[in-house]
């Protein structure tokens, strides 16, 4: 859900959650090296999000039996960044996004977060896929700002679907061609070259 600007540091911060963070060719750090994380979460105290382009070979179904019939394929853990990687994200998307849904935390559109405490056969009916992240991405207050005004992040809108694409390792690739021009040349640069 986009939230109104606030006032950080005498200017205003627009909510960034439920954006797309794609990595670009100059983000050095390899916790990030072609990820595409979307925030779950952004406001004055920092930022938190998961990378969705890491898929584990852990089946869901060996961590969280019960939740792995409504896992969306490759039903396996993504390893959500580096930050707790012994917690667990788990995103979802509705069926029906205007209905309210108890244990779903909207983000944006249909897509939100789960409560994997609660009872998944309560769910079913509401919640068309999840996606099950072990950790998370975080940043402190300015810090993502300082990376994307740095040239380590693009920031886009995201697509519904993009949290659950059958075939995560192409998503950095996909994301940057949809955006046309410059940015589709980008989806082509050679991962082993060294920017300076």
């Amino acid at each position: 859900m986009q939230e109104e600007g606030r006032a950080i540091g005498g200017r205003a911060m627009e909510s960034m959650t439920g954006r797309l963070l794609v990595a670009t060719p100059a983000l050095k750090d390899p916790n990030f090296d072609r990820t595409v994380v979307l925030l779950v979460a952004h406001e004055a105290g920092g930022a938190l999000g998961v990378v969705l382009n890491r898929a584990t070979e852990v089946p869901v179904a060996d961590v969280l039996g019960d939740w792995s019939d409504l896992a969306r394929h490759p039903a396996v853990l993504f390893e959500g960044g580096p930050v707790q990687p012994d917690s667990a994200i788990c995103l979802a998307r509705m069926r029906h996004p205007m209905r309210r849904l108890k244990g779903f935390q909207q983000i944006s559109g249909a897509v939100g977060t789960v409560d994997l405490s609660a009872d998944p056969e309560k769910l079913r009916d509401g919640i068309g896929s999840i996606r099950v992240f072990a950790g998370y991405s975080g940043w402190g207050s300015g810090q993502l700002e300082q990376e994307i005004a740095d040239g380590s992040w693009f920031v886009f809108d995201a697509l519904p679907g993009d949290a659950f694409v059958d075939r995560p390792d192409d998503l950095w690739p996909m994301v940057l061609r949809r955006q046309g021009g410059m940015m589709a040349a980008v989806a082509h640069f050679p991962p082993d070259v060294a920017l300076n």
